[in-house]
C-alpha cells in the first residue's frame, strides 16, 4: 500500500466498514455574506451534491440515506456528514439542535462537520465535548485550508489566512476531537514547492487526516470564467502527480489520506480531472509511486531536529 488509506482507518476504529451519511442545512458560508461572492472555485451548490434538498429534517434525511445504504450494503456503523457549506456558521441554539438530532439516530458512531477556520468558537467546541461524553459519538471536524501560499489564498478570495487555520486547529486539538484538511494540489500559481510545503505544514501541525482534491471548475464559479477567458492556465495532469507523489512522500506516516482527486457530476463540471476518469488517475499515481520506489511518509526527515540529527556535534 502507498498511503494509509481512511477505508483501512475507519475499520481499526469501528472495527467494521462505517459509511457517511451527507446531511444538508439550510445555511450558508461567511464567504459568501460578505459581498465577495465566496471562494472563486465554489459553485452556488456548494459541495454537496449527493445530500437531499435542505428542507427536509436532519433527522429524516439521515435515516432515509441509512435505510438505502444499510439493504445496499448491510452496513451497521454510520457518520452523519454536515459536508455543504459552513456547519458553524450559525447560531449556537440552531447549531445544538442540529447537532442533537444527529446524535439521537441510531448507529451514528461520529459526526463529522465541515467548516471553515473562521467559524471555530469555544462555546461550540464546549458543547460538543460535553455531547462526545454523553453520547459517546465521536466528533470529527473537515477544515478547508486549500493551500499553504498564502498568494492563493488571496487570489482564490479564501477570506482567510494561515494564522485563523493554525489557531483553530490548535482549538480543536485541545478537545481531542480529530480533524481532516482539505487540500487542492493544482491551483492556479501553486508550484510543485506549495505541495511539498503543504505536507510539511499538516505535519508538523499533527493533523490526522488529509482529504485531497485535483480542482475541479464548476460552471457558474468565478474561476471556471477566468479560465475560460484565459486569464489562468492550470497545470497539466502529469504535474499534477508529480505534486501528488511528492506531497506523500513528505507527509507523515501517521496521518491518514481520505482521497487524492476530486469526484464530481459531470453535468457540474466545466474542468474536472482532465478529461479522465479518477481511477485511471489512480493507476497512473500508482504508477508512479511504483516508478520513484515512494511510500507515504519516505520524506518525512524534516521535523525533531532534523540539522542536528544531520551531524555530530561536539
Amino acid at each position: 500500500m502507498y498511503y494509509r488509506t481512511y477505508s483501512d482507518y475507519l475499520k481499526t476504529k469501528y472495527g467494521e466498514k462505517v459509511y457517511k451519511l451527507p446531511v444538508n442545512l439550510p445555511i450558508s458560508c461567511p464567504n459568501r455574506m460578505n459581498g465577495m461572492g465566496g471562494c472563486t472555485f465554489c459553485a452556488d451548490v456548494g459541495t454537496g451534491f449527493e445530500a437531499m434538498a435542505a428542507e427536509i429534517s436532519v433527522t429524516e434525511q439521515l435515516e432515509r440515506t441509512k435505510e438505502k445504504i444499510s439493504k445496499r450494503y448491510k452496513a451497521n456503523k454510520f457518520i452523519a456528514y454536515f459536508q455543504n457549506y459552513t456547519n458553524t456558521f450559525m447560531s449556537f441554539e440552531r447549531f445544538q439542535t442540529y447537532m442533537m438530532e444527529a446524535a439521537q439516530v441510531t448507529d451514528i458512531v461520529e459526526i463529522s462537520i465541515s467548516t471553515r477556520p473562521d467559524c471555530i468558537k469555544r462555546e461550540y467546541l464546549d458543547f460538543l465535548f460535553a455531547l462526545k461524553k454523553d453520547t459517546k459519538i465521536n466528533i470529527h471536524f473537515e477544515l478547508g485550508l486549500q493551500t499553504v501560499n498564502y498568494h492563493t489564498l488571496k487570489q482564490i478570495n479564501r477570506g482567510h489566512g494561515l494564522g485563523e487555520f493554525i489557531q483553530a486547529v490548535l482549538m480543536i486539538q485541545r478537545y481531542g476531537f480529530t480533524i481532516c484538511t482539505h487540500m487542492i494540489l493544482n491551483l492556479p500559481g501553486d508550484t510543485l514547492d506549495d505541495a511539498i510545503e503543504g505536507a510539511k505544514f499538516l505535519s508538523a501541525l499533527e493533523i490526522d487526516i488529509v482529504k485531497l482534491h485535483s480542482l475541479y471548475l464548476p460552471k457558474n464559479s468565478q474561476l471556471y470564467t477566468q479560465y475560460i477567458n484565459g486569464t489562468i492556465t492550470l497545470c497539466s495532469k502529469e504535474e499534477y502527480l508529480e505534486r501528488l507523489t511528492e506531497f506523500l512522500a513528505y507527509l507523515s506516516p501517521e496521518m491518514v489520506v481520505e482521497r487524492l482527486f476530486s469526484r464530481v457530476p459531470e453535468e457540474y463540471a466545466g474542468f474536472s480531472n482532465w478529461g479522465t476518469s479518477w481511477w485511471k488517475l489512480r493507476d497512473e499515481f500508482e504508477e508512479l509511486m511504483k516508478k520513484k520506489n515512494y511510500t507515504q511518509g519516505c520524506r518525512f526527515h524534516y521535523l525533531n531536529g532534523a540539522a542536528l540529527n544531520r551531524w555530530e556535534l561536539e
